[in-house]
């Protein structure tokens, strides 16, 4: 009998045969075609090397022309979950009783609030609703929520004046993600409305933690906000460490490994 490895494997195997011809195939058509459900074909995707992309919910090969990456809230969620929680667990360290944390956007940093709920007295800043649907339930965090128009994708907010209602705040800790990280073009993400907020909380902040995981090094994303010397942490994963520490020199930040 197949091992779990095995059976991914080969569910791959058999998406990669109907990819074969070019075209895409929607997450929901992989999922019956393989007789499991649309949660096991991401994670096939997120654990096993493989050749197909997963793009605004289809399946598509890397070299399918056209194709450009989006980005999907659930996509990421998914996407190499146990690397972000080992990072979360790391950058938990930092976290000091009494803080005011700006927490960004996305996916990354999602494996981190759960947490939180073991102290007694923080501030969390955000522009992400997901972020603040986490933490408004916990009893222990004053949650300061920055509005202004909705973008669905990311889940977050974006306004002309969040920049200088983030720079009114005493920040403690900064806690940044990123979709991109190249040792020559800087830090980057998906949307530009995100650039003036994680500008602002790296210009605040008294320590500023980039959380990010190895497969985004090496990456440069359409919205550059930040040079890696931004950041007094990294906080990354094995995988990405050694590409840090060997590329960037005796400018590279204090590298925390989880």
């Amino acid at each position: 009998m197949p091992t779990t490895n095995g059976r991914s494997a080969l569910r791959l195997a058999k998406l990669q045969e109907a990819l074969a011809s070019g075209g895409t195939l929607h997450l929901r058509d992989a999922a019956e075609l393989c007789d499991v459900s649309e949660m096991t074909i991401r994670r096939d995707l997120s654990t096993q090397k493989t050749t197909i992309s997963l793009l605004g919910g289809r399946l598509v090969m890397a070299n399918y022309p056209g194709v450009t990456p989006i980005y999907d809230l659930n996509e990421q969620q998914a996407s190499h979950y146990q690397a972000k929680h080992r990072l979360c667990q790391r950058a938990l360290a930092y976290i000091q009783e009494g803080d005011t944390l700006f927490i960004d956007c996305g996916s990354t940093l999602m494996p981190l609030l759960s947490q939180l709920s073991h102290f007694h007295e923080l501030t969390v800043v955000t522009y992400a609703l997901n972020v603040a649907n986490a933490v408004a339930a916990l009893p222990n965090v004053r949650l300061v929520l920055l509005g202004g128009l909705f973008y669905a994708a990311s889940q977050s907010f974006g306004s002309d004046n969040m920049a200088a209602a983030v720079e009114r705040l005493g920040i403690n800790k900064a806690l940044i993600s990123a979709a991109g990280v190249d040792l020559e073009r800087g830090v980057s993400c998906f949307h530009f409305h995100e650039v003036a907020p994680k500008q602002a909380a790296i210009a605040t902040a008294i320590q500023r933690l980039l959380v990010v995981d190895a497969s985004k090094f090496g990456v440069v994303r359409p919205a550059y906000f930040a040079a890696l010397d931004d950041f007094d942490v990294v906080v990354t994963d094995e995988e990405g460490a050694p590409q840090l520490l060997d590329g960037h020199g005796s400018d590279v930040p204090k590298v925390t490994v989880a």
